[in-house]
């Protein structure tokens, strides 16, 4: 990569977190597992655009390793946010009542 690429490509990253930290903040507590069930499909998506990027058949070794890890990132946070909404549904459901004997 040459110098101004690299540069344009941090400040793009440095300027995703700010936002990303700037919008998180400003959302209340009971709206941040919705929105983690909007990620995973995003993450969906990243995890198939991880896979291209590995399974491509020019690819050098770094990029093979990055999309590697791309895939294993995205479906660790999938499968969090799976069971995240799903603890946070069952809060939802009724209780039964127990039997007394």
């Amino acid at each position: 990569m040459s110098g101004e690429i690299l540069i344009f490509v941090l400040f793009v990253f440095v300027l995703s977190m700010m936002l990303g930290l700037e919008l998180i903040s400003k959302v209340p507590a009971t709206l941040h597992t919705p929105l983690m069930s909007g990620s995973n499909a995003i993450s969906g998506i990243t995890i198939v655009g991880a896979l291209l990027a590995a399974s491509a058949s020019e690819s050098d070794t770094f990029t093979i390793v990055l999309g590697t890890l791309a895939v294993a990132c995205a479906t660790i946070n999938v499968i969090g946010g799976y069971l995240v909404t799903d603890r946070m549904l069952s809060m939802f459901k009724k209780k039964e009542p127990k039997e007394k004997p």
